[in-house]
């Protein structure tokens, strides 16, 4: 069945918003002291030695050691504006969502020397999510032109229009599908490689308030930072919502966050940018 690409017929899956008992428990493991001015998402290297984080405020990429969450390095803040969000493609090339210009930037990397060799702006305005997808496209969100493209060797062969404010990009668990944050209309997409909706998880489902940033376990496990609820979202991969990490006002403190926009996680270890804190906090995963 294929399902129409215009948002106004799209379909709606309300699914009810149910609470796993079991749910998710998160060890703190401690937070940055690096010097970050709302921090939004991060990206392990493929070689999984350095967090890759966006800072905003900075205008820049800076390196964090993963485990200490200690300073390593940074680039781009004498070209960027507005940095908010990094990819890496199968090559080991960065791809920085370069929000303020308008464009995406490409980068060589050798350690944490960065070179940048190409740009992309076909298409978007105020970038702020970019997936290299494993098929060799590039999707990109438009937060301020509304819409998600892909780009195919440097030409925009696909467009998503009529979006809010979109965000983040993220591979599904099926390894082809993509999720997408459609942050100003606060609900979660699942698209097809070619733009087609498959999936979409609802404001009034998970109560939703901007959601921003995401990523997924290997599971697939949802974890979804809902920004304006000052909480971080855990949806199983049958869609119940199974974790809430914070109580819902704006704070700081092990399990307390303040406007959370990064997610990353890899092999049950979790990193969330808490940007209205800036800071980085990293968890241990564990529970169902």
């Amino acid at each position: 069945m294929n399902l129409p690409r215009t948002l106004a017929a799209m379909l709606s899956l309300a699914i009810p918003l149910t609470l796993n008992a079991a749910g998710v428990e998160l060890e703190y493991l401690g937070e940055s002291e690096v010097d970050l001015e709302n921090p939004h998402d991060l990206k392990l290297s493929p070689d999984g030695r350095y967090l890759m984080v966006a800072d905003v405020g900075n205008d820049r990429i800076v390196i964090l050691d993963p485990e200490t969450l200690a300073w390593v390095g940074s680039f781009g803040a004498d070209h960027q504006d507005g940095t908010h969000d990094i990819d890496f493609d199968a090559a080991g090339r960065a791809y920085v969502a370069d929000t303020h210009n308008s464009r995406v930037t490409v980068y060589e990397l050798d350690g944490v020397e960065a070179r940048l060799v190409r740009q992309l702006d076909q298409d978007i305005r105020g970038p702020e999510g970019v997936l290299a997808h494993p098929n060799g496209d590039l999707f990109v969100a438009g937060a301020w032109s509304g819409n998600l493209v892909v780009y195919r060797n440097g030409q925009v062969v696909a467009e998503l229009s009529g979006l809010s404010s979109p965000h983040d990009v993220e591979l599904a668990a099926n390894r082809s599908d993509v999720w997408l944050a459609d942050a100003g209309n606060s609900r979660l997409l699942r698209l097809t490689p070619s733009l087609e909706v498959r999936e979409e998880l609802e404001r009034a489902a998970y109560d939703f308030n901007g959601v921003r940033y995401l990523d997924l376990t290997a599971e697939g496990m949802i974890v979804a930072a809902d920004k304006n609820n000052h909480v971080v979202k855990f949806i199983a991969a049958d869609r119940r919502l199974v974790h809430v990490l914070g109580d819902g006002a704006p704070g700081k403190g092990k399990y307390r966050l303040r406007t959370p926009e990064g997610v990353e996680i890899r092999d049950r270890i979790l990193w969330i940018s808490d940007s209205g804190n800036d800071r980085v906090i990293r968890y241990r995963l564990g529970g169902s």
